[in-house]
């Protein structure tokens, strides 16, 4: 196997891939990465057996074919700091050479019988999203997700699937995220499985190997994971086991309050309340008044704060306090132009932002008595 490469786009393809290589694993086989070139096309691939990526390497000039294992992160090292534009790499008595100018290495190779596969898109039926339409339902959502969670399937995002429309869900049972797109079906209209729950590691690795918003996403589910093609990246994934919790019971359909906000002012805000606030004293109370906002934070160990924000609310007064991290991370997702709707029934009950029609953000408040406590 020999390779001609453009520096850089390796460059690329070894930080997309090592997204998924483990730093540490009883299994040292996944801390490399395989390198397989086949038809006059290189691709590379990596997996922690849970999530696997095949990356197709532009800029690269094929003398000859074959398939290697690379260790991960010491090649990515060298290739950081060689400042050739270009790389050859050789497979050569059983060890890779990798030249660039008036420098050489040499990397012992292990046995790729041993490394895991890692499955390419070969589906006829699947659903097909535009590249704009899922990074931001990737974004707008994976963040509410609960990782560390082992109740129900937090730790993903729930998929439903129809043959015109995606909807994403996550939530960590304290907020939830949900998002609508639109989409179309290429083959059959029926699908194996029309709820997936996916890690939110794999769609945040998808959405990441997006290069162009125009490029077209390819989802197709199974009965126990997934694939994903965008551009040069091909993602698949276990499904999360688990039962997803029926969301929709928690979305307030009948709002006492409706406030219109824009996201830039309102999130400037957030972050200014936020930094008066402890592991201790979290939250952050928000005080409706006729055209006024205002957020009054305080902590034992910082001291204290009172921000003002006028809005157009001409509603009863209201005080109603929320973990300022929630709120900021949702805003963070969105356009500083962008205009919100936030509905509230009470201090008690959940609220309710609204994007447009297709992203809806709810938010469970603190407790005030507790609030009220602190010293």
């Amino acid at each position: 196997m020999k390779l001609h490469c453009h520096r850089p786009s390796l460059v690329t393809a070894f930080q997309v891939v090592g997204a998924v290589v483990p730093t540490r694993t009883p299994k040292d086989i996944l801390k490399n990465v395989k390198l397989q070139v086949a038809d006059g096309i290189a691709t590379l691939i990596g997996t922690d057996q849970e999530v696997g990526i095949r990356y197709e390497i532009p800029g690269v000039e094929v003398a000859s074919g074959g398939e290697v294992l690379l260790p991960a992160a010491h090649l990515l090292s060298i290739l950081r700091e060689l400042s050739d534009e270009h790389v050859d790499l050789e497979l050569n008595d059983g060890a890779i050479w990798v030249r660039a100018g008036h420098s050489e290495f040499q990397l012992p190779t292990p046995d790729t019988e041993e490394f895991p596969p890692v499955p390419s898109f070969a589906d006829e039926n699947y659903l097909v999203i535009s590249g704009r339409g899922f990074r931001e339902a990737v974004r707008r959502t994976v963040f509410a997700t609960d990782v560390e969670s082992t109740r129900y399937a937090l730790g993903g995002v729930l998929l439903e699937l129809e043959s015109d429309a995606l909807t994403m869900a996550a939530t960590d049972s304290r907020r939830l995220a949900v998002v609508r797109s639109s989409c179309r079906t290429e083959g059959a209209a029926e699908l194996e499985n029309d709820r997936p729950v996916v890690p939110s590691k794999a769609l945040s690795l998808a959405e990441r190997s997006i290069g162009d918003d125009e490029f077209e996403v390819f989802l197709a589910v199974h009965a126990n994971d997934v694939v994903i093609k965008t551009g040069n990246s091909t993602i698949s994934s276990r499904l999360v086991d688990g039962r997803f919790p029926n969301y929709r019971q928690v979305i307030p359909t009948e709002p006492r309050q409706t406030i219109e906000l824009v996201v830039g002012p309102f999130y400037s805000v957030v972050r200014q309340a936020q930094l008066v606030t402890d592991n201790d004293s979290r939250g952050v109370d928000f005080h409706f008044t006729s055209g006024l906002l205002t957020l009054n934070s305080q902590s034992a160990e910082i001291g204290q704060s009172k921000v003002e924000l006028p809005i157009g609310y001409d509603g009863d007064e209201l005080t109603i306090t929320f973990d300022p991290r929630f709120v900021a991370e949702f805003l963070r997702v969105l356009e500083l132009e962008k205009s919100i709707r936030l509905e509230l029934i009470d201090d008690e009950s959940a609220a309710v932002f609204r994007v447009d029609e297709s992203y809806t953000y709810v938010i469970m408040p603190l407790s005030r008595t507790q609030q009220d406590s602190r010293p």
